[in-house]
């Protein structure tokens, strides 16, 4: 699988490999599939949450039974309280199981909450609005008003809060000028800050309209803990990767990242980053796993096919993705802010994509042009459309994100 060990005893892995510890850890084969969202959760650490439908649709391609998707992923949401939406990485909304909320908000949280707080004063203090004592009387205030009502959209926090309600003038005489309310910004800010989470949509579960809920009370880290907790909890399933996707994946600086891989004693192995499957000589770089990980791990044992939603935090897993994504296909398949779209994967590489049309069918389209992908994969992957379409029964789901070939599909 494209191994060894080099003259300095450093382990080299290979892309045929790497593709086979995605497929296994991910849980993206039929034989090792999850029975709960929870359990998908805890193996991928986290789920993109900017668009709630794809975190329905991440968990249904990883059940064992996909049928019960929408029923227990909202259990597991809003009625057990065992996954939560909130920020974490890179400033982005997240799903993970509850009992990590302490870890991604020390880990990653703080600091980017102290300075979304001092933007908003800032911004209130040139607009000439209230000062700091002010909002924090409005904040507590609100907090309170949502701890007695459980969950509350902004304009129903308003009501028990007024001050909310209160504008103040954004960037006054900048080309991108605006009103900004205290309410929105204010809950923003304590989403950050870890003391809001995001609650039921309004609507369906494809919706992007949501209340608030109180965050779930968890204890206070030290920084640097969290970050060794956090980075080894996504070493594990995502390892090996280089310092660069560590980076990009945490948001953290350099500093940090390498101070939380000497913590957790990572080891050190040599990649393959290149496809290796033009037939030419893959790049090569270095990576890094959780200590014990460095071994060969050996391919699933029969071929798999995958249709992932966009944003699926296995597409999103990693910086550089060439051993995983033709780099030919990534016009087609992100958007201008660097989204993926919905994949169609083919043993461990994505080859194609798909898309729901305005009927509720899917279509999908292999965007690859090799032996590899031949009958074999028209047929896994077709069964994979099936089963999705059976779960979705008819429900609409667009992406948040369009993609060049999402839409055409969809069209």
């Amino acid at each position: 699988m494209g191994g060894g060990r080099a003259a300095d005893g450093v382990r080299r892995v290979g892309v045929a490999e790497r593709r086979a510890r995605l497929a296994l850890r991910h849980r993206l084969t039929p034989a090792r599939r999850a029975a709960t969202p929870e359990e998908v959760a805890a193996h991928l650490v986290a789920l993109h949450g900017s668009d709630p439908a794809a975190v329905y649709l991440s968990v249904g391609a990883r059940l064992a039974d996909a049928s019960v998707t929408v029923r227990e992923t909202g259990r597991a949401l809003y009625e057990d309280r065992s996954l939560v939406r909130m920020h974490g990485m890179r400033h982005t909304v997240f799903a993970f199981p509850t009992a990590s909320a302490a870890v991604v908000h020390a880990s990653t949280g703080l600091v980017v909450a102290a300075r979304e707080r001092a933007a908003l004063l800032k911004d209130m203090a040139k607009a000439g609005a209230p000062d700091a004592v002010w909002l924090a009387d409005v904040e507590a205030a609100a907090l309170a008003a949502l701890e007695r009502l459980g969950e509350a959209t902004a304009a129903e926090l308003a009501r028990e809060e007024p001050r909310l309600r209160e504008r103040f003038v954004y960037a006054a005489g900048k080309p991108y000028e605006g009103i900004h309310t205290v309410g929105s910004r204010l809950l923003k800010v304590l989403g950050v800050e870890g003391k809001v989470v995001r609650g039921r949509p309004l609507g369906s579960w494809t919706s992007s309209q949501f209340r608030w809920a109180p965050a779930p009370a968890h204890p206070e880290l030290d920084p640097a803990g969290a970050q060794a907790e956090l980075l080894r909890a996504w070493l594990t399933v995502c390892g090996p990767a280089t310092e660069a996707d560590l980076k990009w994946w945490t948001g953290w600086k350099v500093s940090e990242v390498r101070q939380a891989l000497a913590a957790i004693g990572a080891e050190t192995v040599s990649l393959e980053e290149g496809t290796g499957d033009e037939g030419g000589p893959s790049a090569t770089g270095t990576g890094f796993v959780v200590a014990g990980d460095a071994e060969p791990v050996a391919a699933p044992e029969e071929p798999w096919a995958a249709l992932l939603p966009a944003l699926d935090p296995t597409a999103m897993g990693w910086q550089s993705r060439d051993w995983y994504l033709p780099p030919a296909l990534r016009p087609a398949l992100f958007d201008r802010s660097g989204n993926i779209g919905p994949t169609v994967w083919w043993n461990g590489r994505i080859v194609g994509a798909w898309a729901q049309r305005a009927d509720g069918d899917l279509a999908w389209r292999v965007l690859t042009d090799d032996e590899a992908t031949g009958r074999d994969a028209e047929k896994a992957i077709r069964a994979e459309a099936d089963r999705l379409r059976g779960w979705l029964d008819g429900t609409r789901v667009t992406p948040r994100f369009r993609t060049p070939v999402e839409k055409e599909l969809a069209g």
